[in-house]
């Protein structure tokens, strides 16, 4: 199954991922981790990313949907993918379904103050690099402020501070969440309402995807 995940920052997308890879048995395509191999590799796509990136510009749709399928016809890939960070807009959903259709778009539906929340209690040891959630109780640090592993302060980030999780959702919903009715017209949109209960989003997730 070639299978594109949809959802906001923060709604968990990359840990629902780490699970279908795993029970699925096919690997994530992550288009960053692509770029970052093919310019590492020299090859003809990595230097024309290459010279985009250098510059400051993004790199063109047409590089990256050439990158997808260089990655998609590789033995790993055979029985499908779990395609991460693409497509973000309409014109990159629809250069990919022309090149690489998909089989499955998956959204998953959270309201946005449940990611301010989740994302605003993130914490980051800076020293050591171990995360904590402070509204979560089981995720929450020892002792308020330190570092359990390492004692060091830990902090928010910048990326987690709620004006720049509301400025990042603005964002995804002018420009990705229609993408979501592209597939539906498609007739390969699958939507599933999640909140912060992990196991659940698991069970409709694979209820939604008949595995």
């Amino acid at each position: 199954m070639k299978l594109v995940l949809l959802g906001a920052p923060g709604a968990g997308k990359g840990t629902l991922a780490a699970y279908l890879i795993e029970k699925m048995g096919i690997p994530s395509v992550s288009t960053g981790n692509m770029l970052r191999e093919a310019i590492k590799n020299q090859t003809e796509l990595g230097l024309s990313a290459k010279k985009y990136m250098d510059a400051g510009d993004l790199v063109p749709d047409e590089v990256v949907i050439g990158l997808i399928k260089d990655r998609l016809a590789q033995p790993d890939c055979a029985n499908g993918c779990i395609l991460d960070g693409f497509p973000r807009n309409i014109p990159q959903a629809e250069a990919l379904e022309q090149a690489v259709p998909m089989d499955c778009a998956l959204s998953l539906e959270i309201d946005d103050s449940v990611i301010v929340n989740r994302m605003g209690g993130r914490r980051v040891c800076l020293k050591c690099g171990a995360t904590y959630n402070v509204n979560s109780a089981a995720m929450a640090p020892k002792q308020e402020g330190i570092c359990d592993n390492c004692g060091d302060p830990i902090v928010i980030r910048k990326d987690d501070a709620p004006e720049t999780v509301l400025a990042r959702l603005k964002t995804y919903h002018e420009q990705t969440e229609p993408v979501k009715g592209f597939y539906e017209n498609l007739g390969k949109l699958k939507v599933i309402e999640i909140d912060n209960d992990f196991e659940r989003t698991k069970q409709l997730a694979c209820e939604a995807l008949g595995i």
